[in-house]
């Protein structure tokens, strides 16, 4: 005669759960580990985050040097071209107010 095998419920079949319910967290245990949690990511995620803060402050800075630069730049050639057309004319006014040397 054949050994009989065990047998196996089927999914349709209510197996008990044999797990007993998990206790209760107390205030102060859930409060550090979510103190715990928060430190372990942000430790994590930091040098993450100064990368992401340095691109874009470095962009920005770029671009706002870059149009402080260009202003000083035209304000710049906007006084030396002032000074040079000053200069010329104060030169030939000088030589035409000169007597002729004979």
């Amino acid at each position: 005669m054949a050994e009989r095998e065990p047998r196996v419920p089927v999914l349709t079949e209510i197996v008990a759960d044999p797990r007993r319910p998990r206790p209760a967290v107390d205030a102060q245990a859930l409060e550090a580990l979510a103190r715990e949690l928060e430190r372990a990511v942000l430790s994590r995620l930091a040098p993450e985050v100064d990368r992401v803060i340095e691109e874009k402050l470095a962009r920005t800075l770029s671009h706002v040097l870059g149009q402080a630069l260009d202003g000083v730049r035209a304000e710049l050639t906007t006084s030396v071209t002032q000074m040079v057309r000053e200069a010329v004319q104060a030169s030939v006014a000088q030589a035409l107010s000169l007597p002729e040397q004979k």
